[in-house]
C-alpha cells in the first residue's frame, strides 16, 4: 500500500535508491543531450520538465497531450507529467490533424505538445480548446525544452495515490469512435512488476528498443519494465535493420513486432554468432507466424517469447520464461491474472478447447474509457471481468490461443467461420508469405469469405491453385469464395493487419447476386 507521501509510479521508477551514474538511455546518433543519460541525468531533466509544466499552467490531474517523435526528451516529458501528477496523453504521430483535434476536444487536455512542422496546424486546434501549445523534435529541441532550460532540477513530486491516473491511451478506432483508456498508476507499476519478475529483468539488462512510445508496448512493457529493473535502454528513434544490426552485440534483450524479426530473418548476417549473448527476445502487438517462430529459433538458437496484452489490460499473458514457448500461442496468464474463456453474449465459461471471448481480471486493467460511462459498463462482466473482444481458446495445457478479434468473425450463411483457421491453412501453403482473411458482404450469405495472399518472391501462386489446395483441409462453408494477391498487408504502426482497410477494398467483390457453393 501507498503512503499520502508518495508519487506511486514515479517513486517506483526513479525515486528508488540506485546509482545514479547508471546508464539509462544510450543514444546511437549525437544527441543535443549526449550520447548517454544517465538515471540521475533523468531525474535532473525530469525535475526542470516538471517545473517547466507547471509554469504552463498543468495542475495534478491535468492531461499533457504529446504527439511528438521518439526521443529521450519525449519519455522525460511523459516521466515529468507523472512526477508532476498530471496524465500522460501520447498520440501517434501518424494521426492527421483532423484526428488529433478530435483527441484534444475528448480529453481536454491544458497542454498540447507537437513537432515544429505540426505547430501551426495543432497550435490552432489547442487554442480552440483551451490548451498551451509548445514544440517538442525528434533531437531533443523545442519550445518545451527552452522553457525547461531555465528550470531548477529540483521538484517536489506531486503525490499521487494508487487509483489516480497516470495515462490515457486512445485505441485505435479502426471500428467506431476512440476510446480514451484510463491507466492508473498501479495499473502500469504492477504489470511492469510482473513482467520484471516473469522474464527475470535485472538491473545487468540491456535492452535494444526501436518501438515508438506513443504506445502501450513501447512506453510502458518495455520502457516501464527496464526503468523498474534498473537496467538500460539503447534508444532507437525506430526500427532500422542496418542499425540492430549493429547494436545487437552491446544488448542483452530485445521487444519487437512480429515484423522486427521477419525483417531481420531476410538478412544473411543476421546468425546464431550474433545473438549468441542474447538472452531474451519477445513479440507482441500482433500475431507471431509459427513459421517465423520455427526460422528464427533454427537460424538463431533462440525461441522468441510470445505474450498477449491490449491497450486497456496492458499484459495479460506470457509464454514461460522457463519451460516450452509454444508458436501460436501466447502463453499463460500472469501472475495476478484471472483469464477466461467466456460465451460472448451470456458471459458463461466455455469447456476447454473451445472458442469464444477472452476475458480478464487483475490488477493489469484499467478503470474504464475516459468519459464514456455507459461504454465502460457495457464492456465489464457483473463479477469485474473485462470483455476484451477478442476471440481465443485455451488448450489441454493451459496455453491460451487467440483465434481473432470478435469484430472479424465472418458469419456465412448461418456458420461461424474464424479467419485465422483459413489463414493458418493457407499459411502452410508453398509459396506463400502470409495472409489475411475477412469477410465482406455477400447477397446470397449475409457475408463472403475472401483471402488476400501476398506470396513469397518469385513464387507463381493462382487463385484456383490456392483454393484447390486448401478444399481437404478446411469445411465447404470456410473455404474462401475469392482469393486475392498483394504485394503487401497494410498494417499500423505497431504491425497490426488493418483488416479494415481490406474490407474496404474488397467490400463490393459480391454486389451482385451469385450462386455460389
Amino acid at each position: 500500500m501507498t503512503t499520502g507521501s508518495s508519487n506511486v509510479l514515479y517513486d517506483a521508477l526513479l525515486g528508488a535508491a540506485r546509482d545514479p551514474q547508471k546508464a539509462l538511455i544510450r543514444r546511437p546518433a549525437p544527441a543535443a543531450g549526449g550520447d548517454v543519460i544517465s538515471y540521475g541525468d533523468m531525474v535532473a531533466l525530469t525535475g526542470r520538465l516538471a517545473n517547466a509544466l507547471v509554469g504552463l499552467g498543468v495542475k495534478p490531474g491535468d492531461r499533457v497531450a504529446v504527439q511528438v517523435e521518439k526521443s529521450a526528451e519525449a519519455l522525460a516529458l511523459y516521466l515529468a507529467t507523472v512526477r508532476a501528477g498530471g496524465v500522460f496523453l501520447p498520440l501517434n504521430t501518424a494521426y492527421t490533424a483532423s484526428e488529433v483535434s478530435y483527441f484534444v476536444g475528448d480529453a481536454e487536455p491544458a497542454l498540447v505538445v507537437c513537432s515544429g512542422a505540426s505547430l501551426d496546424a495543432v497550435s490552432v486546434i489547442a487554442g480552440k480548446n483551451g490548451a498551451r501549445c509548445e514544440t517538442l523534435e525528434g533531437d531533443g529541441t523545442g519550445s518545451l525544452m527552452d522553457l525547461a532550460a531555465s528550470q531548477p532540477e529540483a521538484f517536489e513530486t506531486v503525490t499521487r495515490d494508487n487509483d489516480d491516473l497516470a495515462a490515457i491511451l486512445y485505441t485505435s478506432g479502426t471500428t467506431g469512435r476512440s476510446k480514451g483508456a484510463m491507466l492508473s498508476h498501479m495499473n502500469l507499476l504492477d504489470n511492469a512488476r510482473v513482467l520484471v519478475d516473469t522474464w527475470r529483468f535485472t538491473d545487468a539488462d540491456v535492452l535494444l528498443h526501436a518501438l515508438p512510445i506513443f504506445h502501450t508496448h513501447g512506453l510502458f512493457v518495455a520502457s516501464n519494465t527496464v526503468m523498474l529493473s534498473g537496467g538500460t535502454m539503447i534508444f532507437l528513434p525506430k526500427f532500422d535493420a542496418d542499425a540492430i544490426i549493429s547494436l545487437l552485440p552491446q544488448a542483452t534483450t530485445m521487444m519487437g513486432v512480429p515484423t522486427f524479426y521477419t525483417r531481420l530473418l531476410a538478412r544473411k548476417d543476421f546468425n546464431r554468432d550474433l545473438v549468441s549473448h542474447m538472452r531474451l527476445f519477445t513479440s507482441g502487438s500482433a500475431p507471431l507466424l509459427a513459421e517465423t517462430h520455427v526460422e528464427f529459433e533454427d537460424r538463431t538458437g533462440h525461441r522468441i517469447l510470445e505474450r498477449y496484452g491490449m491497450t486497456e489490460t496492458n499484459m495479460s499473458t506470457s509464454n514461460p520464461y522457463d519451460g516450452e514457448r509454444r508458436a501460436g500461442t501466447v502463453g499463460f496468464p500472469l501472475p495476478g491474472v484471472s483469464l477466461r474463456i467466456a460465451d460472448p453474449d451470456t458471459g458463461a465459461p466455455i469447456d476447454t478447447g473451445k472458442i469464444g471471448m477472452i476475458e480478464v481480471t487483475g490488477p493489469n486493467v484499467f478503470s474504464g474509457y475516459w468519459r464514456m460511462p455507459e461504454k465502460t459498463a457495457s464492456e465489464f462482466r457483473a463479477d469485474g471481468f473485462f470483455i476484451t473482444g477478442d476471440l481465443g481458446q485455451i488448450d489441454e495445457d493451459g496455453y491460451v490461443h487467440i483465434v481473432g478479434r470478435q469484430k472479424d468473425l465472418i458469419i456465412s450463411g448461418g456458420f461461424n467461420i474464424y479467419p485465422k483457421e483459413i489463414e493458418l491453412a493457407i499459411d502452410e501453403l508453398e509459396g506463400v508469405n502470409e495472409s489475411a482473411v475477412i469477410g465482406v458482404p455477400h447477397p446470397d450469405f449475409g457475408e463472403g469469405v475472401v483471402a488476400v495472399v501476398v506470396p513469397l518472391e518469385g513464387a507463381k501462386l493462382s487463385e484456383d491453385g490456392v483454393k484447390a489446395a486448401i478444399a481437404d483441409k478446411l469445411a465447404r462453408f470456410k473455404q474462401p469464395k475469392r482469393v486475392f494477391f498483394a504485394d503487401a498487408l497494410p498494417r499500423n504502426t505497431m504491425g497490426k493487419v488493418q483488416k479494415n482497410l481490406l474490407r474496404d477494398d474488397h467490400g463490393a467483390e459480391f454486389s451482385e447476386p451469385v450462386t455460389l457453393s
